[in-house]
């Protein structure tokens, strides 16, 4: 197999120097050029077609959010890593860039960490990054139609939903959440992968998009219906009951699927506390978080839902669910919101008949 070309895009030489270095180390990656602002790189792609380019946010001529859009009206499917620093205003940049089209961010070194320590996390966070953005699709097991993927089994009554999500989640969730009505019957949980700081932006950024009320996750939070609550950074969330309440708990407990926070995690405290009453979903996202605690939630007899590969950004995490023959049915993202409205109103409507 070819190694993999990539183009670095960044103002200082010094960090695409550093950068270069740091890529080398690894036999399956090719530098195949760099440039030093977003109309050096356009150039460049036309010129070397690289596999994926890395992208500075603060350029001079046309910074890494212009020239973003740019390569996305030209080259819709090339992947790109946003570099950014890890600050409020870093942070908020990334979350455009991801909502503008970027594949997946990395956080530039910083002054908390030792110039050793932070070039090694950089370096194995971009060649993971790398890779699996890069990859050929490996053979997905074969799928049935989405009606047969699981057996028939007893509809009981949503009380909530559970989502999971990392690479691609902000962009899907930017555009999944804001299709819910203000009057939804039930809350939602999140977790998406991201560290602190980006967790909070990202609830603030769909706050301001959707009817519902989101929020990042707050240790003891009652959870009420119309209410979405995404994990914080670094944080576990899990959800618990108090008489008739459901309390949201978070922990800092070790990582699961070198993840905090965990997908798995979430899914399987919902399982234990709402039972078969959950619906859960697996978005866009690199590796197998979900994998484990979608399991969970069918043995207690809830369902899950899961985003087809077309429509993700890195179909890891939907993928092993599929794989696992734990999925209920597949979806493209655009079809998510309103299945999971017809099972929320459905079920309930049902249930509250069956108790007339």
């Amino acid at each position: 197999m070819r190694p993999v070309r990539i183009l670095i895009v960044d103002d200082p030489a010094v960090f695409r120097k550093v950068l270069s270095d740091l890529l080398a180390s690894d036999p399956e990656i090719v530098v195949a050029g760099t440039a030093g602002n977003g109309s050096q790189a356009l150039a460049r792609i036309a010129e070397i077609k690289p596999d994926v380019v890395t992208l500075d946010v603060d350029m001079p001529e046309m910074n890494g959010m212009e020239a973003l859009v740019e390569i996305r009206k030209l080259y819709a499917k090339l992947p790109v890593i946003m570099f950014s620093a890890l600050t409020e205003r870093g942070a908020t940049a990334t979350l455009d860039a991801l909502a503008r089209g970027a594949s997946d961010y990395v956080a530039k070194p910083s002054y908390r960490e030792t110039p050793e320590g932070s070039h090694e996390r950089v370096r194995k966070e971009l060649l993971q990054k790398i890779k699996i953005l890069c990859a050929e699709h490996a053979p997905r097991p074969q799928l049935r139609l989405a009606s047969t993927l699981v057996p028939v089994r007893a509809e009981p009554r949503i009380d909530v939903i559970a989502i999971g999500t990392s690479t691609g989640g902000p962009g899907a969730l930017s555009e999944l959440i804001p299709q819910f009505p203000a009057d939804l019957p039930v809350p939602i949980v999140i977790v998406q992968h991201m560290p602190p700081l980006f967790t909070r932006l990202l609830a603030e950024r769909l706050n301001t998009l959707a009817p519902l009320e989101v929020r990042e996750g707050t240790n003891g939070q009652k959870l009420q219906r119309g209410q979405v609550w995404i994990a914080p950074g670094d944080q576990h969330m899990t959800v618990t009951r108090k008489g008739v309440d459901f309390l949201l708990n978070l922990n800092r407990d070790p990582q699961e699927n070198s993840c905090r926070p965990a997908v798995d995690v979430l899914f399987r405290s919902v399982a234990q506390t709402y039972g078969a009453n959950v619906l859960a979903v697996v978005l866009t996202g690199m590796g197998s978080d979900g994998t484990h605690g979608a399991a969970v939630i069918r043995e207690a007899g809830g369902e899950v839902l899961v985003q087809d590969e077309e429509s993700s950004v890195v179909w890891g995490m939907p993928g092993s669910v599929v794989a696992a023959s734990l999925a209920d049915r597949v979806f493209p993202l655009s079809g998510i919101a309103p299945e999971v409205m017809r099972r929320v109103s459905m079920r309930r409507a049902v249930a509250a008949g069956a108790r007339v």
